[in-house]
């Protein structure tokens, strides 16, 4: 008779596969941190056994979009309930330094620019480092409950070779970029990531990002890209990305899907027949969504690309000239040749601040109720704003329908990602502590927009195969023993704008390289997690 460290028995069994017995009563026993699936009763040993009669055991649910890159390193602290909010909702593996947003890699002599800057996305100290293996090492130093590995991002590459300046780089410099991604690549990150709305990524030609993806495409990994433009310029930013991909040869992934803005609102009915007329023409092309309406970045991303030019000291000293905030409003009423302008696709008034550490009062109210407050032009307040912050204002913009999410979730090629952004204070946007029991819970119990076994299939097997995590995302002999225990019957997400750490409830049990690091809906305290090389 085999002995366990762990025994689940009674539950139901939902495998993280799309094959037709995804679901089926099974026992699950961990032993070293391994999974073996046991038929209902099997005889058996365990130093633990846990009675889940009534409960789904599903695999450890992978969020492949987000911004927590740094959580667990602000001031050596291990993240306290801003780190714990994924691992609460059954999240066990986490995928950050998506668009074009990571902590590595950097020539040396860049590394303490940049890291003075990295507040601004990060919300605290928390280094940047040459390569993903440094990067991997500082986590290690900081335990952390579940698991890491990174994207490498295209901008943190620009900005480490030629700086955050507005030009063309140089072949030596690209080939300098080509060398630092392939190094990265090669100890093991993720893929390469772009967000071609940020600075300095938005400076960067097609060319450039396709000479990049062509080294992506050399280790098997995909290009993620979030688009030029998810507004009025959707389907022109989605046909570049299929280009990059074309060219490179690299499959790719397409961040948070979207057509937001009210120029945009119903395009998925155009967006996502096109990527499915590509996947059938035998193109490796997917996607991720997020099950909310409202968005969450950085203020200064709702400027003109032009103002960032030079860094955040030369943004911060266009931003006190009178003049050039004129040519900055402007910029937001007229448009910019090529760039999304979220303002001019919504306005101020669906621009709420989610976090300005110095100034709280502004948060949870729009930039349009701001203005009208003080008798002042909004774009005056975001300037005033940014400035007295340094640049390290979050806001949440509402600039999404219902109709669209609910489409793009319901696509058979998108999985699920929270685009969490996990900074100190404020109030951060609820899909950080609720994306993965709303999904199960609003959009598929109650909505019935997915079966079970597909919407965990989207959030584990899917997403493991996209990503490269071998021996994860599915129940079966020999893997990697991440689990999830919920009742399919009460999950929900609790988070709220209002209230955005609230936990879910409905999970039991979130078990990381077998041991319970939630039991009950709370944290054990155990961090047995660690940073994937894929």
């Amino acid at each position: 008779m085999t002995h366990f460290d762990l025994l689940l028995r009674g539950g139901l069994v939902v495998d993280g596969t799309a094959a037709p017995d995804a679901a089926r009563p099974a026992d699950v026993g961990v032993l070293a941190g391994r999974l073996t699936l046991l038929p209902p009763g099997t005889p058996a040993g365990s130093r633990h056994t846990e009675d889940v009669t009534g409960l789904v055991v599903a695999p450890g649910f992978i969020d492949v979009h987000t911004h927590s890159d740094g959580v667990t390193l602000i001031d050596g602290e291990p993240g306290g309930d801003l780190a714990w909010a994924a691992v609460l909702q059954g999240v066990t593996t986490e995928i950050c330094g998506n668009c074009g947003s990571s902590l590595f890699p950097a020539l040396p002599e860049r590394l303490a620019a940049m890291r003075a800057e990295s507040r601004v996305y990060f919300g605290g100290d928390v280094g940047m480092y040459e390569g993903f293996a440094e990067f991997a090492a500082a986590h290690a130093a900081v335990p952390r409950a579940n698991h890491l590995t990174s994207l490498v991002g295209h901008g943190t590459l620009r900005a480490g070779v030629i700086g955050p300046v507005d030009r063309a780089a140089t072949p030596g410099e690209l080939e300098t970029m080509c060398a630092l991604l392939d190094r990265a690549l090669s100890a093991g990150a993720a893929g390469l990531s772009s967000g071609l709305i940020y600075t300095p990524g938005t400076y960067a030609s097609t060319d450039e990002v396709v000479a990049l993806a062509a080294v992506a495409a050399g280790h098997g990994k995909p290009y993620v890209t979030h688009l030029r433009d998810e507004m009025s310029r959707v389907e022109e930013a989605l046909e570049e990305a299929v280009e990059i991909a074309r060219r490179s040869g690299a499959p790719l992934h397409i961040s948070h899907h979207k057509t937001a803005g009210k120029y945009a609102w119903g395009r998925t009915e155009r967006t996502l027949p096109r990527i499915a007329g590509l996947r059938a023409e035998g193109m490796d092309v997917t996607c991720d969504v997020y099950p909310y309406t409202a968005g969450s970045t950085a203020l200064g991303a709702m400027l003109p690309p032009w103002a960032s030019d030079g860094g955040l000291s030369a943004l911060m000293a266009r931003l006190t000239d009178a003049g050039q905030r004129d040519r900055m409003r402007r910029a937001i009423a007229e448009g910019v040749p090529g760039w999304e302008n979220t303002v001019g696709n919504g306005g101020w008034d669906r621009i709420s601040i989610a976090c300005a550490p110095r100034h709280p009062e502004t948060e949870g109210h729009t930039i349009a109720e701001l203005a009208a407050a003080r008798g002042q032009d909004p774009l005056d307040v975001a300037a005033a704003l940014l400035v007295a912050e340094r640049g390290e204002v979050t806001i949440i913009s509402h600039s999404m329908v219902e109709d669209d999410v609910r489409r793009v979730l319901a696509a058979p090629y998108s999985m699920i990602g929270s685009d969490g952004v996990p900074k100190p204070g404020g109030r951060p946007h609820p899909r950080w502590a609720g994306t993965f029991p709303r999904v199960l819970g609003h959009y598929t119990r109650e909505l019935g927009l997915l079966g079970l076994e597909t919407a965990v299939h989207k959030m584990t097997g899917m997403a493991a195969a996209r990503f490269g995590l071998t021996g994860r995302g599915v129940i079966s002999d020999g893997a990697h023993a991440d689990l999830v225990v919920f009742d399919p019957g009460s999950i929900a997400d609790g988070a709220t704008f209002a209230a955005p750490l609230v936990p879910p409830t409905g999970v039991h049990l979130v078990i990381v390289a077998g041991e319970s690091v939630v039991r009950d809906g709370a944290g054990t305290g155990a961090r047995p997690g660690t940073v994937l090389a894929t």
